[in-house]
């Protein structure tokens, strides 16, 4: 993962995001909440998820996957 800091808050990209600027997501975790933008607009919008309810989501996505 590579990190950037802005706005108070440390932003990670995957490293397998590549830097064709193709489309990714790039996410800022604090204690109860994770921040989400679009890594080609990092002045725009975000979006702000609990903590709970991120982790919820991302162990849907887990399990959903094909194995």
């Amino acid at each position: 993962m590579k990190s950037e800091q802005a706005d108070g808050l440390r932003w990670f990209k995957s490293t397998h995001s590549g830097g064709d600027g193709g489309e990714c997501i790039e996410i800022a975790a604090e204690d109860t909440v994770v921040h989400i933008r679009d890594s080609k607009e990092r002045t725009g919008p975000q979006l702000a998820f609990a903590r709970d309810a991120w982790t919820g989501f991302v162990a849907g996505i887990a399990q959903n996957l094909p194995s």
